[in-house]
């Protein structure tokens, strides 16, 4: 049974459908980030399968259990990162993440998330003197404190430094050895190419790609871009068959074909021309 399943899904808001018949399945034990612009449903669609909001039709289910009539078992079983900062009046960091670890039956070692979270420093220090990265931090210590089955992460590295970014990132790949499930939403591209298993791009509140990192978008068999110097000067080539054409190219020189690079479509170009389509229909 997957993680989640969710089959045109719908919510509106007066006259504006914010999700207009969304389908994807996440698999137990998967990363699956969800990609779109500001605006595109990505929001909504998380916050009907937290159980936040209540879908206008559709089906969804979410460890096997509607999310609009989960009870306190179901929810001790996901792990939640929202965009905004959780309000933990003047708690201390240790206090909040031990404070929540006793909500849940098997929480991971407080600090030990405290450390992985890279909050060591401000152990001692209360949320009201945090600094807005290290706030989100903190919510992001608080989303994983319960091992959760599922865990939503909604942008979750906003306001981290680069250093800190990649900690994060090994912290999602152990939780996900150890058999957690990733609903990721984020505007980095590198994360969701690093993280994720598979990727959704949502624009306009539909799902108009769904695949890996690797391959949404036809991306590996993309117009690739070879260019090199010849005769003192950068050449450039676009072309669809870049090993044939580096083998032709390197026929007219004896030796090594100077600056040779071949550039394929990025994640970040991929996505760009996804949501470029879908604006355009």
């Amino acid at each position: 049974m997957p993680a989640i399943e969710v089959r045109d899904l719908r919510k509106s808001y007066a006259d504006v459908e914010a999700v207009a018949g969304v389908s994807f399945d996440v698999a137990q034990g998967e990363c699956l980030a969800l990609l779109g612009p500001n605006g595109a449903g990505k929001t909504t669609t998380t916050e009907i399968l937290e159980g936040y909001r209540k879908a206008d039709s559709g089906y969804a289910r979410v460890l096997g259990v509607d999310p609009s009539q989960g009870d306190m078992d179901w929810k001790a079983r996901l792990g939640i990162v929202l965009q905004a900062d959780r309000d933990l009046g003047d708690l201390t960091v240790n206090e909040a993440v031990r404070h929540f670890a006793g909500y849940f039956n098997n929480p991971r070692d407080p600090a030990e998330v405290i450390h992985a979270v890279g909050l060591e420093e401000k152990a001692g220090a209360r949320n009201s003197k945090l600094s807005g990265g290290q706030r989100r931090r903190l919510d992001v210590a608080l989303g994983i404190i319960g091992s959760p089955e599922l865990l939503f992460l909604d942008e979750p590295t906003t306001g981290f430094d680069p250093a800190a970014r990649r900690e994060f990132w090994k912290l999602i790949e152990k939780l996900k050895t150890d058999g957690a499930t990733v609903l990721l939403t984020t505007h980095y591209l590198d994360e969701a190419e690093h993280l994720a298993d598979r990727v959704a791009v949502i624009a306009r509140g539909r799902i108009v790609a769904c695949d890996t990192p690797a391959q949404i978008g036809n991306r590996a068999e993309g117009t690739a871009i070879v260019t090199w110097i010849e005769n003192g000067t950068e050449q450039r080539e676009s072309t669809a068959r870049p090993t044939a054409f580096v083998n032709e190219l390197a026929a007219r020189f004896t030796g090594e074909v100077p600056q040779l690079a071949i550039r394929r479509p990025t994640l970040e170009d991929t996505y760009l021309s996804l949501v470029a389509k879908e604006d355009e229909s």
